[in-house]
């Protein structure tokens, strides 16, 4: 179980499945919503403490963003088709030694977000293929 916060700590999660791996997105809407890329922690099983404090926006057909009403802290992306929520790994003190996972929609990436380092890199057209291979539909 690994423990987070938003920057002010009125929303506070838990989360006890995290895998130790964060999953980076390059697209542009991560880049708008947190100025750079996304780097974020999956889970299934967590608790979340302060959700009065949480506000949502739907982003998209297929996606939601959350964040601290009181402090604007991005807290977690949800994937509609399926619920599965990933949360900022910035939230999480203990996510600062995790390695990279994957690097997804690398096609859309600013020139001054490009990561190093060995780790699966996916184009936006690979990831939705990915996603409508197993089943899911954006139409």
């Amino acid at each position: 179980m690994i423990e987070g916060h938003c920057l002010c700590k009125e929303v506070r999660i838990e989360v006890a499945d995290a895998a130790g791996e964060i999953e980076t997105c390059q697209c542009t809407m991560c880049r708008r919503w947190g100025g750079a890329f996304y780097s974020a922690l999956e889970s299934k099983q967590f608790t979340i403490h302060g959700e009065d404090t949480v506000a949502v926006y739907r982003s998209s057909e297929w996606g939601e963003r959350a964040f601290c009403k009181t402090c604007g802290s991005n807290l977690w992306f949800k994937f509609l088709p399926t619920g599965n929520r990933s949360f900022s790994a910035g939230l999480f003190d203990s996510a600062s030694s995790a390695r990279i996972e994957k690097e997804i929609f690398v096609d859309e990436a600013a020139s001054w977000t490009r990561i190093g380092g060995e780790h699966p890199k996916m184009t936006g057209d690979e990831i939705i293929a990915e996603a409508k291979a197993a089943g899911f539909n954006f139409d």
